[in-house]
């Protein structure tokens, strides 16, 4: 099922998207369908991988036609082959024209995503170590970038800066030390938020440790720096791995004992999943 928060959220989002893409009409469309006529078409994969964003692939040509109808063939979260028929778009011909790109542009990207994902996690699978994505996504995109990293298997760290406490090298040196930023965390955040520090050797892992720290991120260290710190840790806080993690490399975190392991990659590297909108049809 959709994440609610999508839901209420994402007709701002497409109306921008479709506004940027024809801020004055569709002149190609008006040319050659001038009066509403029905029609279908069919989405076709044209590479394997995970299918997500159908729900926002579908609103798309909602809004331009009310009486649009998708009729998928599978659901969020499935994986999906190349030559694959997805599913059925019937709407006003000129709302599958003007909706196309915009359409496929969500879908395609959050497919991408989850495809990515699916294999970040599968090379976790099993361990108790926990996959989770970043802030480093597209402007204006997180909202559906976060959902497709949940439909490939990952799971989700903080939303945005209002939701987590999270202490990196520049906060500590504002602050003047991990002990300081921890201490002014504790005194201005609610009680109801866990504080996490970013630390880069061992001693910032002692000191995040004495101060209090709820979640330790292990940021471009060794792997032998973080077994480690693992050990060092022993329990008293939860530990997250970070830096330059992707699909080649996920499987060497797997036995490293950490709590979770964060990964950008799964947003700003993750390519499309191929798409298309074929076979257009002009009905009656």
């Amino acid at each position: 099922m959709t994440d609610p928060m999508i839901q209420m959220q994402m007709d701002d989002h497409i109306r921008a998207a479709l506004r940027e893409d024809m801020p004055f009409g569709d002149v190609s469309t008006t040319s050659v369908m001038p009066e509403p006529r029905p029609g279908r078409v069919r989405l076709l994969s044209k590479a394997d991988g995970v299918i997500a964003g159908l729900a926002v692939f579908s609103r798309v040509f909602s809004l331009l036609d009310p009486a649009a109808r998708v009729t998928a063939h599978v659901a969020d979260g499935d994986v999906v082959s190349a030559g694959q028929e997805l599913a059925v778009v019937e709407a006003d011909v000129r709302a599958l024209l003007e909706g196309e790109r915009t359409a496929l542009n969500y879908l395609q990207r959050m497919s991408g995503i989850a495809t990515y994902t699916a294999r970040v996690a599968a090379a976790l699978a099993g361990t108790g170590t926990t996959l989770v994505c970043t802030r480093k996504t597209t402007p204006g995109m997180r909202l559906f970038e976060r959902e497709a990293v949940r439909l490939g298997g990952g799971s989700l760290h903080r939303f945005g800066l209002s939701d987590g406490v999270l202490l990196k090298d520049n906060h500590i040196d504002a602050a003047g030390g991990v002990a300081a930023a921890v201490a002014a965390a504790r005194a201005a955040a609610p009680f109801v938020d866990k504080v996490e520090v970013e630390c880069e050797t061992l001693d910032m892992v002692e000191e995040a440790l004495a101060a209090g720290a709820d979640v330790i991120m292990l940021d471009n260290m060794s792997h032998d720096a973080m077994r480690e710190a693992v050990a060092l840790v022993a329990g008293r806080a939860q530990t997250e791995a970070s830096g330059n993690v992707d699909a080649a490399n996920a499987s060497s975190y797997a036995d490293l004992g950490v709590d979770f392991v964060s990964c950008g990659a799964l947003t700003h590297s993750a390519p499309i999943l191929d798409l298309s909108l074929k076979h257009l049809e002009v009905l009656g």
